[in-house]
C-alpha cells in the first residue's frame, strides 16, 4: 500500500488567490483602456501597497484615466511602486521630477531615480540619462559619462 501524501517530485503551485485574480484582471482591464474598470479593481490592491497597481493607478491618476486627474495620487502611488524597486514606476517618478509634473521640478532627483531605472535595463531611462549628462541638466555635465549610457541604450555612437 503506497502512501497517498508521498511527494511526487512535482513543484506545487501555490494557490491562486483573490488579489491575483484582481490584479490580473485590473492590469488586463489597463491594457484594454477599460479605465473605470481597472480603478475599481486596482485601488484596494495599491492602497493594500501593491507595486504593480500602485504603478498603474498612478498612471490612471496622473492623466485623468477612470477618474478625475489626481496629482497627488498619482505622486503617492509612483512613489511608493518607485521605492518597491518597479523599474517602470522609478522611471515614471523620475519624469515627473524632470517635468515638474505631479512632484516639484528637481532635476538632480530625477536624475537619482532614472539612474535606478537603468540599472535595471530601462533603455528609456539610460537614454534620458545620456541626455542629462550631455546637457548637464541635474548633474555636472558629463560627456564620457553620457556616451557610457547611451552604449547601455544600445546607440553605437553619438
Amino acid at each position: 500500500m503506497t502512501d497517498q501524501h508521498e511527494p511526487t517530485g512535482q513543484p506545487t503551485e501555490p494557490p491562486i488567490s483573490n488579489q491575483d485574480v484582481d490584479l490580473a484582471s485590473g492590469i488586463a482591464a489597463f491594457e484594454a483602456k477599460q479605465f473605470s474598470r481597472a480603478v475599481g479593481l486596482l485601488s484596494p490592491l495599491a492602497e493594500a501597497g501593491d507595486p504593480e497597481a500602485q504603478y498603474r493607478m498612478a498612471i490612471m491618476a496622473q492623466n485623468g484615466l477612470g477618474m478625475l486627474g489626481n496629482p497627488l495620487m498619482a505622486y503617492k502611488f509612483m512613489r511608493a511602486a518607485a521605492e518597491a524597486g518597479l523599474g517602470l514606476a522609478q522611471h515614471g517618478l523620475a519624469f515627473m521630477y524632470m517635468e515638474g509634473e505631479c512632484a516639484q521640478q528637481n532635476a538632480e532627483r530625477a536624475v537619482e531615480w532614472f539612474i535606478k531605472a537603468a540599472e535595471q535595463g530601462l533603455a528609456g531611462s539610460q537614454t534620458t540619462l545620456a541626455m542629462m549628462y550631455e546637457e548637464g541638466r541635474g548633474v555636472a555635465q558629463n560627456l564620457e559619462e553620457a556616451r557610457r549610457w547611451y552604449r547601455m541604450a544600445g546607440f553605437d555612437e553619438k
